[in-house]
């Protein structure tokens, strides 16, 4: 059970752009890297782009798992697992990181954000930290 990919993104008028993300790549053959990862940023770009404001969703890509919860004021949050990951503990660190994001990060800077401009460095902690080798939900 492993995590990839932690998105935040933000669904405005008329597209959606990144606004921060972290990925861990190490699994994948250091060829490769720096493709899956433009794959995980397009792939959670494109599944933001079609999910509704308000809705939560999990798609099957590949042998991923993409999560993606979009709140109703258009900040949204994609996660990418592999099949076996808990969909429930993806659904949970969404909102977990959605909420905390809106507390940071200025809802003003969301719409022109992007991942150079948008001061938020927990990504990467929660996408260790939510890694199963130690189950933090249990």
């Amino acid at each position: 059970m492993r995590l990839y990919s932690l998105s935040v993104l933000y669904k405005g008028d008329p597209k959606v752009h990144l606004l921060k993300a972290a990925y861990d790549v190490s699994t994948f053959n250091f060829f490769q890297r720096s493709s899956v990862q433009e794959f995980m940023t397009f792939t959670s770009q494109l599944i933001a782009e079609r999910s509704a404001l308000g809705s939560r969703a999990s798609v099957k890509e590949q042998e991923y798992l993409c999560h993606v919860y979009v709140r109703s004021d258009g900040l949204a949050g994609v996660v990418i697992a592999d099949n076996e990951y808990p969909q429930r503990v993806c659904f949970t660190l969404l909102d977990k990181v959605l909420e905390e994001f809106s507390r940071e990060v200025s809802k003003m800077d969301w719409p022109s954000g992007s991942p150079a401009t948008i001061s938020y460095s927990a990504l990467d902690g929660y996408l260790s930290k939510y890694q199963v080798q130690r189950a933090p939900w249990k």
